[in-house]
């Protein structure tokens, strides 16, 4: 008799949402760069065995590393039953996947099957995840309507778009998504930037809940957000999009960004190692400057001498050039800086798309 064919499910957003949970064997590094939305990290051998079993497998032979590595698979493989899996119920259906749909997932998916669980397989692994991924990104970004939020740094552009989020708008925050603020100084103090493949994944899924029937509002970002890359296509929809001008008051920009800028202020061993990046524009004389402000606590100062000199000629520079619809932009006009005024603002401008749509 032939054996049973294992079950194997092609990957689609579709398949992802069949199943009661995505299982991923892969080790604990392979997973924090990147993973399946959805997924639980239920790895067949960490960092440490899988380096143990490669090891054997190109310096003694692969007979002993499969040995060495069916005993740790075993051994971690009984652990998730007892733990992680132990409460799931006779119907639940598990999707496993490692890193080529091989050895590490089939022993798991084959495990949970005996047991009597539905256990299928992603087939061709997180390979096949990428290669869907990439494709999705070349063309999901297409099916959107965006209004990207402009302003210069400081005048308030994320705090509009998580006011947008909390009135009820779809809102692709990619500064949030990247972890950084796309500044010299954005650099998020409770969190650092994901991997280029965890930052993709997170604006695919994003992307893939929105309604394509309504407007997605998105901060007019560069290139590069830190040291990650805005999907190609995402950008080229973004620069073609309707655009909006966020203005704040000089006043109003410092006080905002100074907010965001306080984890600077309690330690500025870090603003200074910043700054440094910025030597080859403008040379030491201003770098020196800027950090004698901060040596003083001068920090008004400091921002305001980072908005004149530094950030409003570079957004100068890049905004009419990159986005073809600026010159017919509308504006908006951020009053303070109090929540109540980026509430009402985003109040007006759903009010503003709500008239245009009747």
């Amino acid at each position: 008799m032939k054996p049973a064919p294992k079950p194997l499910v092609a990957i689609s957003a579709e398949a992802l949402a069949a199943f009661d949970a995505i299982i991923d064997v892969r080790s604990p590094a392979e997973y924090a760069e990147d993973h399946v939305p959805g997924a639980i990290s239920a790895p067949v051998l960490d960092n440490e065995e899988r380096a143990r079993v490669g090891t054997l497998y190109k310096q003694v032979s692969p007979f002993d590393a499969k040995k060495l590595g069916a005993a740790l698979v075993s051994k971690n493989i009984a652990r998730h039953i007892e733990t992680v899996f132990a409460p799931m119920p006779r119907q639940w259906k598990p999707l496993v996947y490692c890193w080529r749909g091989g050895k590490r997932s089939g022993a798991m998916a084959h495990v949970l099957r005996e047991i009597g669980w539905d256990a299928w397989s992603i087939e061709g692994g997180y390979k096949a995840y990428r290669r869907f991924l990439i494709d999705a990104l070349a063309t999901l970004p297409g099916h959107y309507t965006y209004r990207v939020i402009h302003g210069t740094t400081g005048s308030g552009k994320s705090r509009l778009l998580r006011a947008l989020n909390a009135a009820g708008a779809q809102v692709l925050d990619l500064e949030d998504l990247a972890a950084h603020r796309g500044s010299v100084l954005g650099n998020f103090p409770d969190r650092s930037q994901p991997a280029q493949k965890m930052f993709e994944t997170l604006v695919w899924d994003t992307l893939r809940r929105f309604d394509a029937g309504k407007p997605v509002f998105v901060e007019g970002e560069s290139k590069k957000i830190g040291q990650l890359q805005v999907p190609e296509a995402l950008m080229f929809a973004m620069r073609a999009s309707e655009c909006v001008v966020l203005e704040a008051s000089r006043e109003t920009r410092i006080a905002l960004l100074s907010d965001e800028y306080q984890h600077f202020f309690a330690a500025p061993a870090g603003l200074y190692a910043q700054l440094d990046c910025l030597h080859g524009l403008y040379g030491t004389k201003v770098i020196d400057d800027w950090k004698s402000l901060a040596g003083r606590g001068q920090w008004d100062e400091l921002v305001g001498a980072l908005l004149d000199e530094h950030y409003d000629p570079a957004y100068r520079r890049s905004a009419l050039r990159n986005f073809s619809r600026m010159p017919k932009a509308g504006t908006l006009r951020l009053d303070s800086p109090s929540d109540e005024a980026f509430a009402s603002l985003a109040r007006s401008l759903l009010d503003a798309r709500q008239l245009e749509a009747a």
